[in-house]
Parts: C-alpha cells; structure tokens; sequence
C-alpha cells in the first residue's frame, strides 16, 4: 500500500493549514490585546491547542515512508 497522499489530499491539508495558521495568528494576537482574563486563558489555550494541530497536520505533509 502506498504511503503517498494524493494531489487532491495534500491540496486539503494545505487549506487546513492555511486556515489554522490564520487563526492561530488572531487568537495569538487577541490574547495580547485582551483584558479580561478568563478571555485571555480561552485565547492562550487556543493557541496552544491550534499549535498542536498545525504540528499534526503538517506531518502528513512532510513524513513521507517508502512503499511496499
């Protein structure tokens, strides 16, 4: 079986990446900006949590394995 993603797969997780970048960057932003705490808790959990899925994601991008 091969390991590859297919142009269509990549083309896919390049769109989520692109869109978790976008809000990983608002919510990084916003939390600078934000003064109520709780507000800035949920902001920085989001940054944590988006940079963890951006991490995942790109995964499937740059591991690739022979086939066989």
């Amino acid at each position: 079986m091969t390991k590859y993603l297919g142009l269509h797969e990549t083309l896919d997780i390049h769109e989520l990446l692109t869109f978790k970048n976008l809000c990983l960057t608002k919510a990084a932003t916003m939390g600078v900006l934000a003064t109520d705490e709780q507000l800035k808790n949920i902001l920085a959990d989001d940054v944590k949590t988006g940079t963890k899925h951006i991490l995942e994601l790109k995964q499937f991008i740059t591991k690739r394995e022979d086939h066989q």
